[in-house]
């Protein structure tokens, strides 16, 4: 049988594959080379460097949770939006804990236009709570750090206690809605610099 001819989004898809299977260290040129059945030169073509193809497992990782996000809020609104945008979220984090784990949380401009789509969904979601300016800025990442917090803790299983979690996620999910309907609509100037 003859092998598939390898493209960026070939190599993407076998780096995934190692990453979901082994976890993102288990990531290394030779590991995908010896995926496609080629040695390590031959990638060069593709990629320029083992860096370069994190970034592209990111913008990748990326998309498909713009995607998750966009289903869970399409045809919603306010608190309702935002609860099903926090459960898409935790629920691609459990089921792709190790792809979750490999994105590069430090913006890059490689990936700024999949992370841009993200925030714009987060910030529709937010849209009916009347956040604007800054404050709409502030509610965006506080949300991710929630959303982003309780994946990372439940995929570490850092969760031990005997309480059950998704009990721990609705309250986590009623905390963050109470909370946005308690905020200021607008930002406030800070003092002068």
């Amino acid at each position: 049988m003859a092998r598939a001819p390898l493209s960026p989004d070939a190599v993407v898809d076998l780096a995934l594959r190692i990453v979901d299977e082994e976890g993102p260290d288990a990531l290394t040129l030779s590991a995908v080379a010896g995926r496609a059945g080629v040695a390590t030169p031959s990638l060069y073509k593709h990629v320029r460097n083992l860096a370069e193809l994190r970034v592209l497992v990111t913008g990748r990782v990326l998309g498909e949770l713009t995607e998750v996000a966009s289903e869970a809020v399409l045809g919603r609104s306010g608190d309702e939006a935002l609860r099903a945008l926090m459960d898409g979220w935790r629920s691609y984090a459990a089921r792709h804990p190790n792809r979750y784990s490999a994105l590069i949380q430090a913006p890059r401009p490689e990936t700024a236009e999949a992370g841009d789509r993200l925030i714009g969904i987060i910030l529709a979601a937010l849209r009916a709570y009347g956040l604007e300016g800054s404050a709409a800025i502030h509610a965006v990442r506080c949300l991710r750090a929630a959303m982003h917090g309780f994946a990372v803790l439940e995929a570490a299983g850092a969760f031990q206690l005997a309480e059950d979690l998704d009990e721990s996620h609705a309250l986590l999910a009623h905390m963050v809605v109470s909370g946005l309907q308690t905020l200021p609509r607008t930002a406030r100037p800070g003092p002068a610099a």
